[in-house]
C-alpha cells in the first residue's frame, strides 16, 4: 500500500501491470539477508482473483509472481517460496464453499506455480485442518519439491493457549500436516502471537512432529492511528526473541504483517550471531 496500492486493490494484479514494484520491494528484503523470498501471490487462487474480476488470469499472476521473486534473489543463493494464501471462505458444511471447488482453485494455483519453478509451495495463515489438508494434496499432486504449511493462531482470550480461528491448537495441527505430507510445519500472522510466542509454539510443535519448523509473527499487534492500521514493535524489540525461537527448535525464522526490510535484517543479525555462537548450523 505504501508504494501505491488503492485500499482495497488486487496486490496480486501487480505481478502483471507492476511488476517493477514488486520487484523493487522484494529486493529489499533480499538485500536485508533474507534466504527465502515469498511470490506476491497470497490471494492469486481464481476464488480470490475472481473478487477484482481476474479469475481468468490465475496462471498468469503466479507464474509472473513467480519469475519476480526469482529476479529478486538474483545471484544470491536462496529459494522461492510459491504463496497460496486462504480461499476467503468456509469450506462446507461450515460455510458455503463446496470442497471440490476449493480443490480445484488449489490444484489450479499449486500446478501454475511448480510448472513457473517455485523450490517450495507455502501454504499460509490457514486456520482450519480441512483446508490445509486440500491444499497439502494440491501441492503433492502439483509435484512440489517442498511443502511448508503454516497456520494462523491468536492467544486465547484468558492468555493461556494459541488457537487458529477453527480451534485448531499447535499441537494437533503439527502432527495434522505431518501426516499429510508437508515437509516444513510452519505458523504466522495471528493475534498477540509476536516472536516470543512463536517460542512457546515452535516448542509445542517439536513435542508433535520431527519435521523442520518455520516461524513467521507479526511485528507486535496492530493499533488504528489516524484511520491508518500500524505495527510499532521495532526491528530490535522483534529480534532479541530470535535466539529463544532458534533454541525452541525453528530451523526457518521470518516475519509476517508490518514487518519491514529492517525487521529481517534485524532477523538476520540475530541468526548469524545465534550460529557465531555455536549453535545450530
Amino acid at each position: 500500500m505504501a508504494a501505491g496500492l488503492e485500499p482495497g486493490g488486487c496486490g496480486e494484479s501487480w505481478n502483471l501491470t507492476h511488476p517493477e514494484r514488486v520487484l523493487a520491494i522484494q529486493r529489499r528484503y533480499v538485500e536485508a539477508g533474507a534466504d527465502c523470498v515469498t511470490t506476491n501471490t497470497f490471494g492469486a487462487s481464481r476464488l480470490m482473483l475472481a473478487r477484482h474480476g481476474h479469475a481468468g488470469l490465475v496462471r498468469d499472476v503466479n507464474q509472473a509472481g513467480v519469475r519476480i521473486a526469482r529476479e529478486a534473489l538474483g545471484a544470491r543463493d536462496g529459494w522461492v517460496l510459491g504463496d497460496i494464501g486462504p480461499l476467503g471462505a468456509l469450506l462446507e458444511p461450515y460455510g458455503e464453499l463446496p470442497e471440490a471447488e476449493a480443490r480445484a482453485a488449489l490444484e489450479e494455483q499449486a500446478s501454475a506455480l511448480v510448472e513457473a519453478g517455485a523450490d517450495a509451495l507455502i501454504i499460509e495463515t490457514e486456520t482450519s485442518l480441512e483446508e490445509t489438508g486440500l491444499a497439502i494434496e494440491a501441492a503433492r499432486a502439483a509435484g512440489a519439491a517442498s511443502i511448508i504449511a503454516s497456520l494462523a493462531y491468536g492467544l486465547s482470550a484468558d492468555g493461556t493457549f494459541y488457537v487458529t480461528m477453527m480451534g485448531v491448537r499447535p499441537g494437533r495441527a503439527a502432527a495434522f500436516v505431518a501426516e499429510r505430507g508437508a515437509h516444513v510445519a510452519g505458523l504466522n500472522c495471528g493475534t498477540g502471537v509476536d516472536m516470543k510466542a512463536v517460542a512457546a509454539i515452535v516448542r509445542s510443535y517439536r513435542e508433535h512432529t520431527d519435521l523442520p519448523v518455520m516461524g513467521q509473527p507479526n511485528a507486535g499487534t496492530p493499533v488504528l492511528d489516524h484511520g491508518q492500521v500500524r505495527y510499532r514493535q521495532t526491528p530490535e524489540e522483534m529480534a532479541a526473541a530470535v535466539p529463544e525461537v532458534l533454541a525452541a527448535g525453528a530451523g526457518i525464522v521470518g516475519s509476517c504483517c508490518g514487518s519491514t526490510p529492517a525487521h529481517t535484517a534485524a532477523i538476520r543479525r540475530a541468526v548469524d550471531e545465534f550460529r557465531r555462537q555455536g549453535h545450530g548450523r
